[in-house]
């Protein structure tokens, strides 16, 4: 979702708002994605000291969201299109817009007024990713899991802590990395898959002791042809110890030398899941 605060600013003013009132109003229209517009409203009038007439005025805006063709019409629109903030920020919208055209990725964007970040030092361009995710086929709209990322431009903040107060262009963004971890893990366990957290293809095992270096020379030779393998770094460890790590990291493979191999010549090879080995 994006929206630009310059255009947030510029509703408010046509729509009779005070300017002291700008950024109460703002942290209020941010709760539109949590709350249903007529509790806003009502916030806004009995806790905000904003008069009816105007809430209503920006409950017309506030509820609109889109792509080109509603900043087009924005842009149309008589009252804020005589505002010089409100302007800017859909003739920048817009210019992002194309970009985003160009990209291809305008059905993932939506352009949407409700968008306020209740951070008061956004001074441009806004904006939050949002996980939708469908819960069957009949649902017309996708279900917003909540917001995993927010951010915007802010090109006032860097200059506060300069002598000279010189404008630093600024845009950033935040990801919650915790919201992202909670939501893999609800659908890995509602998968019931088991998370591999190596790209290990092939766990090089021995079963008896003294093999080390017969390890080493197995190991060096899969690398060389770009396989992904690993051995446990202990001298001599277990083979049951061997295998139970690829069962635990996921590891598909197990290529096992002990000494009859050595003498023949051979390589077993394991396949941890069913257990099958055959020699090569």
């Amino acid at each position: 979702q994006v929206n630009d605060r310059r255009i947030l600013n510029g509703v408010f003013a046509v729509c009779g708002v005070p300017e002291s009132k700008f950024i109460p109003a703002c942290s209020t229209v941010d709760k539109l994605d949590k709350v249903p517009w007529k509790e806003v409203r009502s916030e806004m009038v009995g806790e905000k000291g904003l008069s009816p007439e105007a809430a209503d005025r920006i409950g017309e805006y506030v509820q609109l969201h889109g792509g080109l063709d509603l900043i087009e019409r924005l842009l149309q629109d008589p009252k804020l299109s005589q505002n010089k903030l409100a302007k800017e920020g859909l003739g920048d919208m817009k210019l992002l817009f194309e970009y985003l055209t160009l990209f291809g990725i305008t059905g993932k964007i939506s352009f949407d007024l409700s968008l306020a970040r209740g951070l008061d030092y956004y001074t441009g361009v806004i904006f939050e990713a949002v996980l939708l995710h469908q819960e069957n086929e009949h649902v017309e709209e996708p279900v917003s899991v909540g917001s995993v990322a927010g951010g915007g431009r802010y090109d006032g903040l860097v200059g506060m802590f300069d002598p000279k107060g010189r404008k630093v262009p600024c845009v950033g963004v935040s990801i919650g990395i915790e919201r992202i971890f909670s939501i893999l893990e609800q659908r890995l366990k509602a998968s019931g898959e088991k998370l591999r957290t190596t790209e290990t293809q092939v766990l090089v095992a021995t079963p008896q002791k003294h093999l080390l270096p017969a390890r080493l020379k197995l190991i060096s030779e899969l690398w060389d042809a770009g396989i992904k393998a690993e051995m446990l770094y202990k001298k001599d460890p277990k083979l049951l110890k061997q295998l139970q790590y690829c069962e635990d990291t996921g590891i598909p493979l197990a290529a096992i030398v002990g000494e009859q191999e050595l003498a023949d010549g051979v390589v077993k090879l394991r396949d941890v899941a069913t257990r099958e080995e055959v020699r090569m």
